[in-house]
């Protein structure tokens, strides 16, 4: 297919200005996003096994939430049962609450004795994975407009431009789709061979990355959408008013958790419950979220669906799944937080989004490196503004990933020294993260990027082996129960300790043996400066 020249140069433009605005913020999106796909799974390696408690029988578990709510006054009004038996079958917050990211939440933990004794403790909640998630959404940038995120109206604006680099990056390829489509060319040379891998890597995985770019813009302005909506209904609310409830309850109006289980059975076929979160419950307008998972189905997130009901009627206010072939509108709905959030085909869609994840993350690294590259032809003298967008794209790229992957690291020491981890979680991230970004100003791209990497190797390295400290020293208290979560989260930073001391070794050869205009040399510590001055003279 023919592109005519002045078409294709425009489309490059528009790729590349696009690409490099909105790449950086989009990179922390993608690398942390990859890792929420196993959020849950996170947070559960990153916690002490003491702070969960033992699981019940189902049958037991009325007797429990009687003895809670009876000795304990917040359990009066809201709890958590959970069935996942690797965690506490009674829970409900002492302090804090609510699904965003918060540092001082505080959960107290309850389940029966063998002889039926009511046994609780009080634990801090561990947000390490909210912490990602919140990375994820916002590329931890900080701040309100409003109640939204800023961070999160910034992704929104980035991933408009996103869309404009995809559409054009296709039409740029066009010309040459069909010939070199899986060509990767490593013998023309690491540029050409960077520019193969960004291609296909593109090209392959575009559906993912329109899904995505759509689904965040959407999700960032929705506030506009509704907004505009309003000219179409006018003075007419959008949603049905339901009346509101006079009649209160109380905990001991609560059926038995059996009643839920069948509830479930008959409106949600094939599902089974993870977990019921009552709230409210000594109110005229108590609520009942219940998680549910089918792993055959689409869910609306990868960790399950909801569906809400007064906990005394039963009576469904909400489902994130159809509950009749009438609705229209939940399964557009739950089928966009779906293919955002990889909610479909079970752990092996969690997997592939964990892998589109990280390759949308090398798509945006490559790129820039790909724009500083062609700068570099275009002028055997480096100019300032490249060092800048190097030094950048290296402190960004690499020095989030270094503050993930410290903070992982520490989250299980965190606990020898202190309750107060979230706040450290924190304080890790950022300060990790900043003193990447400082040291690449400082010490230029090539070698923070050296260094980055073996600061990466070394602390990928690190998880499994304290795992390995945990259970040879287990008086310690780093022991986690061994449970097939945990060994994936350990393999995973196994292979990427190998990933990133590969680029370690790569980088540092080229910085000391590739040419020496780019902005990626350093001088041969075994050859003089002068005496390469000379021999270029």
């Amino acid at each position: 297919m023919r592109v005519r020249g002045d078409i294709l140069r425009t489309y490059q433009s528009i790729h590349t200005w696009t690409g490099i605005i909105a790449g950086l913020v989009l990179f922390i999106g993608f690398y942390a996003g990859s890792l929420t796909m196993f959020k849950h799974e996170i947070t559960h390696w990153a916690t002490p096994a003491s702070h969960q408690l033992p699981q019940i029988p189902i049958e037991k578990f009325d007797k429990l939430i009687q003895q809670a709510s009876s000795t304990f006054a917040k359990a009066e009004q809201d709890f958590t049962v959970n069935f996942n038996e690797h965690l506490s079958p009674l829970t409900w917050f002492e302090r804090g609450g609510g699904r965003e990211l918060a540092l001082n939440n505080v959960m107290q933990h309850a389940t029966l004795s063998e002889d039926g004794q009511l046994i609780t403790q009080v634990n801090p909640t561990n947000e390490l994975g909210e912490l990602i998630d919140m990375l994820h959404r916002t590329a931890g940038i900080p701040g309100k407009a409003g109640h939204e995120d800023v961070g999160v109206l910034i992704l929104g604006v980035a991933s408009v431009l996103y869309f404009l680099a995809l559409v054009s990056g296709v039409v740029i390829l066009l010309p040459t789709l069909v010939k070199s489509f899986f060509a990767l060319r490593p013998n023309k040379g690491s540029n050409r061979l960077w520019l193969d891998s960004h291609n296909l890597v593109g090209i392959i995985s575009l559906p993912f990355h329109l899904i995505i770019a759509w689904t965040v813009i959407v999700f960032a302005f929705h506030d506009f959408f509704y907004d505009g909506l309003s000219l179409v209904y006018g003075d007419e609310p959008m949603f049905e008013i339901r009346d509101k409830p006079t009649i209160e309850y109380t905990v001991e109006q609560l059926p038995p958790i059996s009643t839920y289980l069948n509830k479930i059975d008959d409106i949600a076929e094939g599902y089974k419950i993870e977990s019921m979160a009552f709230s409210r419950l000594s109110s005229a307008n108590p609520s009942v979220g219940i998680t549910i998972i089918n792993q055959q189905e689409m869910m609306r997130v990868s960790s399950g669906d909801f569906i809400y009901m007064n906990p005394y009627t039963l009576n469904v206010n909400y489902s994130s799944i159809p509950l009749s072939d009438e609705e229209v509108y939940t399964p557009i709905v739950s089928g966009f937080f779906s293919l955002h959030f990889g909610g479909f085909a079970g752990d092996v869609g969690r997997w592939v989004y964990f892998i589109l994840g990280l390759l949308g993350a090398f798509i945006f690294y490559s790129g820039n490196l790909l724009w500083l590259e062609k700068r570099r032809k275009k002028q055997p003298q480096q100019s300032q503004s490249s060092r800048i967008m190097a030094s950048l794209t290296v402190g960004t790229c690499l020095g989030s990933m270094m503050a993930v992957v410290v903070t992982l690291l520490v989250s299980k020491w965190l606990y020898l020294f202190g309750s107060e981890v979230n706040t450290h979680y924190l304080w890790c991230y950022y300060v990790c993260f900043l003193s990447a970004l400082l040291y690449s100003f400082i010490r230029g791209a090539a070698k923070s990027a050296i260094d980055l990497q073996l600061i990466l190797f070394v602390s990928c390295l690190l998880i499994p082996l304290t795992s390995v400290i945990a259970l040879l020293f287990p008086s310690i208290g780093l022991l986690q129960p061994l449970i097939f979560s945990s060994f994936v989260i350990e393999g995973i930073a196994l292979f990427f300790s190998a990933v990133f001391f590969y680029g370690f070794l790569k980088t540092r050869k080229r910085a000391f043996q590739g040419e020496r205009n780019s902005i990626w040399a350093l001088p041969n510590p075994e050859k003089p400066v002068d005496s390469i001055m000379l021999s270029k003279a």
